[in-house]
């Protein structure tokens, strides 16, 4: 663990702002000029486990790859380190009001569809991966964390062990170590947007293998029947983002963000 003041690979720590499960995040300034503020996530483990370094230098490989102003932007790397934009305003389940949260999942959904276009999946969408802009109103929101990217068709090992706090966005091919899509990216988006919009994921159990098998086997439930303000037509975007079949899907992650922001917006 590194404490406020410590230098380390030309940075000076202020203070740890997160964890992970191989991870500390801090907030850093660089010694050397501009002296920009950054986030630096730093391996937890010393040595670090070769598995982890190379986790962390793919998600810096595919970071200087993917520029978009709603994709949070690398800076430098070594092993068992990353220095990253700092995006001060935290998750995008900081955002107060449901306009803010669909003007977000708009900019994510633009970012993904860049992210495919350039041939790689993001296979950890959720709402902790949303950073927000300490001036949001501004500069908005921002996609971060590569580290379980894959090249677009890649089969991936599979997740029933995913991270528990990633499985209720995690799609069914995405569990069972099939091809991953743009589609795969698309179903977590949209089980992070009801969260943001409703308070919850879709799919709730009180245990990780109850949740798998609810993103198995379960259809998306009807949330307007429950929820006052949510109009029939929700149930159905959501519906067909959700579909167990990744073909059945929509064929980019900003058309359903803009049909329920159509739907939603006063």
């Amino acid at each position: 663990m590194l404490s406020p003041g410590d230098r380390f690979e030309g940075y000076v720590v202020d203070a740890a702002v997160g964890r992970g499960g191989t991870s500390t995040v801090y907030r850093a300034r660089e010694i050397r000029p501009p002296g920009r503020s950054v986030a630096l996530k730093v391996l937890t483990d010393d040595p670090p486990h070769p598995a982890d370094t190379a986790r962390l230098e793919h998600e810096f490989v595919l970071g200087r790859r993917l520029v978009h102003p709603h994709i949070a932007t690398v800076f430098d790397h070594g092993p068992g380190w990353l220095a990253m934009e700092l995006l001060a305003g935290g998750p995008a389940t900081n955002l107060p009001t449901r306009p803010d949260r669909l003007a977000a999942l708009g900019q994510i959904a633009g970012a993904l569809d860049h992210v495919h276009e350039q041939g790689v999946v993001h296979c950890d969408v959720k709402p902790a991966n949303m950073l927000l802009h300490e001036d949001f109103a501004e500069r908005g929101a921002a996609l971060a964390d590569f580290g379980s990217a894959h090249v677009l068709g890649e089969a991936v090992p599979p997740r029933a062990t995913h991270v528990t706090a990633s499985l209720p966005y995690s799609a069914p091919e995405l569990l069972l170590g099939h091809q991953v899509t743009a589609a795969t990216d698309e179903y977590a988006l949209v089980c992070s947007a009801v969260e943001l919009l409703t308070g919850a994921p879709p799919f709730i159990a009180a245990t990780a293998m109850g949740v798998t098998a609810a993103q198995l086997s379960d259809p998306p439930p009807r949330l307007s029947r429950r929820i006052a303000w949510l109009p029939h037509a929700f149930d159905s975007i959501v519906a067909k983002a959700l579909a167990k079949q990744p073909a059945m899907r929509y064929p980019t992650c900003s058309e359903p963000i803009a049909l329920i922001t159509r739907l939603l917006r006063p």
